[in-house]
């Protein structure tokens, strides 16, 4: 967390709370309302905090709208590369306000991959062997694998096509929903790791060109297995 997380996160809860008074919001830093609500908004200020505390420019802001256990909107803006994507369900995904989309890479040797970050705290060995082994096969069979440290930015690059693929063991609602929306209405396939379609309450998150789907989750699973963070 820094003070920008912060600033950022009271800024847009402001700015919401005037012009969308009826819908509830959460958020990264100071957290998300007591109980159950069928709408609300998702922001995470700063998308890959420890980037931008070290001066490296892959980070982002992200903010999604979820409606039960779905997000229908995304926005995502990577200030310092000069770029915003957004996207709603069944309206297509935009970049800088041109249409994008997801690779349809046929081949995995041919394929870039994102993988993110190691895990942190509870949970976090046998995720962190699963992450092992998952880089281990996928440096096997694709062209190159990426660590970038941003989910935000992963998912924006596999709609717009510059990966193949983003893999991230986990699914923090705030890290993920918006980049969800928009590599989905980009075309890409975002799957839980049994293949379900991805939602708010998935174990992990797989955005992936259509044509590598099966491969790519197969790899992921073989993984969990051996890391024993997924059951035999």
């Amino acid at each position: 967390m820094s003070d920008v997380d912060l600033a950022v996160e009271r800024l847009v809860r402001d700015f919401l709370h005037q012009h969308a008074p009826g819908v509830a919001f959460g958020g990264e830093e100071y957290g998300f309302p007591p109980g159950v609500v069928d709408e609300q908004w998702v922001l995470d200020p700063v998308d890959g905090t420890v980037n931008f505390v070290h001066g490296i420019p892959l980070c982002a802001v992200s903010l999604a709208l979820r409606r039960g256990d779905r997000a229908v909107l995304g926005v995502i803006a990577a200030p310092f590369l000069g770029t915003s994507y957004w996207a709603a369900e069944g309206r297509g995904a935009f970049r800088n306000g041109q249409p994008i989309m997801a690779s349809r890479r046929h081949a995995l040797d041919q394929a870039v991959v994102a993988v993110g970050d190691y895990g942190t705290g509870a949970g976090a060995a046998s995720r962190n062997r699963a992450a092992v082994s998952l880089h281990r096969r996928l440096a096997d069979q694709v062209q190159r694998v990426r660590m970038l440290g941003s989910a935000a930015m992963d998912l924006v690059w596999v709609a717009e096509g510059a990966l193949d693929a983003s893999i991230t063991l986990g699914n923090r609602v705030w890290d993920m929903a918006a980049g969800v929306v928009i590599a989905r209405e980009a075309g890409a396939v975002v799957v839980d790791v049994d293949g379900s379609p991805h939602d708010c309450t998935s174990a992990i998150t797989i955005a992936v060109a259509e044509p590598l789907a099966l491969p790519v989750t197969e790899l992921v699973r073989a993984a969990m297995r051996e890391g024993g963070h997924l059951p035999a």
